[in-house]
């Protein structure tokens, strides 16, 4: 059985799919009625599934007409994915933001489950026990190697 973050970030990237404009607005308590649940639980929802890492930019405004904007950001099309992904990399990247890249690849189809969770375990800091600064640098080339490989045409 799911757990309700499980079910609250289903139902959000449900709506925000069949979204025209690529984005949703919330009330944060009519969401935590609609799940029987307490606010803070649609909080914890949004800030580590949505965030920016995994392809997503999230505004609040608090107050009585207050909302959470969800909005997805796309991934370029394939002819500047190679300029996206050097930029986004860059020379070095920790384990979190990496993550977030192969899951935000992995939302938009780019990569198979299966090639996602090989990159997750290739770049891991337990695999790849070398001091920072190096081992920020060696995640970064692999990375790039890996998702210019697997997303070449």
């Amino acid at each position: 059985m799911r757990n309700i973050s499980d079910v609250i970030e289903q139902y959000l990237k449900g709506i925000l799919h069949e979204s025209p404009e690529g984005l949703i607005e919330i009330q944060r308590n009519d969401l935590a009625d609609h799940f029987s649940c307490v606010p803070s639980q649609i909080n914890y929802v949004i800030s580590t599934r949505f965030t920016l890492e995994k392809g997503y930019l999230v505004e609040s405004k608090r107050g009585g007409g207050g909302y959470i904007r969800i909005q997805r950001i796309d991934l370029p099309q394939y002819s500047a994915l190679h300029t996206h992904l050097h930029q986004t990399i860059g020379n070095n990247i920790d384990q979190t933001v990496a993550e977030g890249l192969i899951y935000q690849l992995e939302e938009a189809r780019f990569l198979s489950k299966r090639e996602a969770n090989m990159m997750r375990a290739s770049i891991s800091r337990e695999v790849l026990m070398v001091k920072l600064p190096y081992r920020d640098e060696i995640r970064a080339r692999m990375l790039k190697a890996m998702l210019i490989s697997l997303l070449g045409k």
